[in-house]
């Protein structure tokens, strides 16, 4: 029997669906001979039409109340979690993610965009006495946040649909107009949730989502009528960007080798089986996936011991499968050139205790010893289920290990010492310090982002809000 392959899913250009002569086929990673499926990438015809669209909407969008405003925003939360097995498999298919990770995505992101709903209803301002000097008697200042203006976005293939919500969501919530350009790896998932966003009365032309080529990528970036860049992704791409966005606002939440420390006094129990999940969750494809682990040297052995005995359990597998914990990497090229940075640890004199080899786009879950942090899987961003394990004897050595990084995103500190917690949160060069659980964790309204190479700005709603609203003040004075 032929099976029928399922027709191109066209893209959503200033409110319609249209189609294009350059045909972009989606590769599934878990079995790159079945297509997860089909789109296309934009025009630069159609990029224009998108731009002027954005322009022109802004308009509107801008005079929105906060009640319609709050109104799509719900709509669309709902209409991802009616949908949800639907757009979990999705994910699953085009991206190698295991459909229960895929699941939670689906959840995150339907509270994300509720989130930018019940932030829309409260962007408050501020009342400002303003007589501070006899001269400025009678005097008080209002602020109020105004959407600064149309948003570009490019999103990441490792969460296509909850990152991609962190732009669409405060956008919308502000009242700004957005064109967002999804992964050309996984743009099938946020193409489906435009159908949600049409149907939830967006005006027309203020959402467009298009997947397009580097070099339309690059007009979108420069292109003066966007007035904020908001971009997810790789260092190296992210601060390239910021260069050729001319005098736009940008927002950049870049990569990391998150770290975790473990001093004597942490419950070991709850480390190890929160740091497998930190290490592997995703393939490690996370940008606060943990990477390095810094272990008191009284409880190295042990921990070490009991957490390569736990990677061994990890179920690898099929992504479809509700069993598997770890699916392939994104492509068999991540695959391989995470053997490399293996191969180059172990030639510089580190030990790998589980994995290290590729197999048809898989790696398995890694773990490393004696490594010399000059070594790749220790100074660069891995993206994959690589670990690498240091014993320290004093706190301050691990904090000053974690912080000898380019990168900064976010650490995890297992302790029950108070001091070392407060030391923790007041030394590490990071956006954020998580106490008793891993780096990789995230709630949706919180603020998130990186120092040093890791980025720069915040997402979390209120926050990403903050970007793209600009504060304006108003004096009022009583006439003497």
């Amino acid at each position: 029997m032929t099976v029928t392959a399922p027709s191109p899913h066209p893209i959503f250009v200033a409110g319609r669906w249209v189609q294009s002569p350059d045909l972009l086929e989606v590769s599934n990673p878990a079995r790159p001979d079945e297509p997860a499926g089909a789109t296309y990438n934009a025009t630069p015809e159609q990029f224009e039409e998108a731009a002027q669209a954005a322009a022109s909407t802004f308009e509107t969008t801008r005079a929105l109340p906060a009640y319609e405003r709050g109104r799509m925003l719900r709509e669309i939360s709902a209409g991802i979690a009616e949908r949800r097995e639907e757009i979990g498999r999705l994910i699953a298919l085009e991206s190698g993610k295991p459909i229960r990770d895929a699941l939670v995505e689906v959840d995150r992101a339907s509270l994300t965009f509720r989130l930018g709903a019940e932030e829309a209803e409260r962007m408050t301002g501020e009342l400002i006495p303003l007589d501070l000097m006899a001269s400025s008697k009678e005097r008080v200042g209002i602020t109020r946040r105004f959407p600064i203006g149309p948003v570009a976005a490019i999103s990441p293939f490792n969460f296509p649909l909850n990152l991609a919500a962190h732009k669409l969501s405060p956008a919308l919530a502000a009242g700004c107009t957005i064109v967002l350009k999804p992964p050309s790896k996984t743009p099938l998932t946020m193409l489906t949730v435009a159908e949600i966003i049409e149907r939830a009365g967006v005006p027309e032309g203020a959402v467009s989502i298009m997947p397009m080529t580097r070099v339309l990528g690059d007009r979108l970036v420069a292109d003066e009528r966007f007035k904020l860049l908001t971009f997810t992704g790789s260092p190296s791409v992210g601060w390239r960007m910021k260069e050729r966005a001319g005098k736009k606002k940008v927002v950049l939440e870049l990569g990391g080798n998150a770290g975790v420390i473990v001093d004597a006094s942490a419950d070991l129990d709850w480390a190890i089986r929160r740091t497998l999940v930190g290490a592997f969750a995703y393939a490690g494809q996370v940008c606060i996936s943990v990477q390095r682990m810094f272990i008191q040297r009284a409880r190295f052995d042990e921990f070490v011991e009991r957490f390569v005995a736990g990677a061994r359990e990890v179920v690898v597998g099929d992504p479809l499968d509700p069993r598997t914990q770890l699916g392939p990497m994104v492509d068999e090229q991540a695959a391989a050139r995470t053997e490399r940075w293996v191969r180059e640890a172990e030639e510089l004199g580190g030990r790998v205790l589980l994995g290290g080899r590729a197999a048809a786009g898989y790696f398995p879950p890694t773990v490393l010893v004696d490594t010399p942090p000059q070594a790749q899987v220790c100074s660069n961003e891995a993206f994959a289920p690589l670990v690498v394990a240091f014993p320290f004897d004093d706190f301050g050595e691990a904090i000053r290990a974690v912080n000898d990084s380019f990168y900064g995103l976010q650490t995890g500190v297992f302790t029950n010492d108070l001091g070392h917690a407060w030391r923790a949160f007041n030394e590490l060069e990071v956006g954020g310090v998580v106490i008793n659980d891993i780096p990789t964790y995230r709630i949706d309204h919180m603020p998130y982002g990186g120092v040093k190479d890791s980025g720069l700005g915040r997402e979390g709603l209120r926050w990403a809000i903050e970007d793209m609203t600009e504060l304006r003040l108003m004096v009022l004075a009583q006439p003497a």
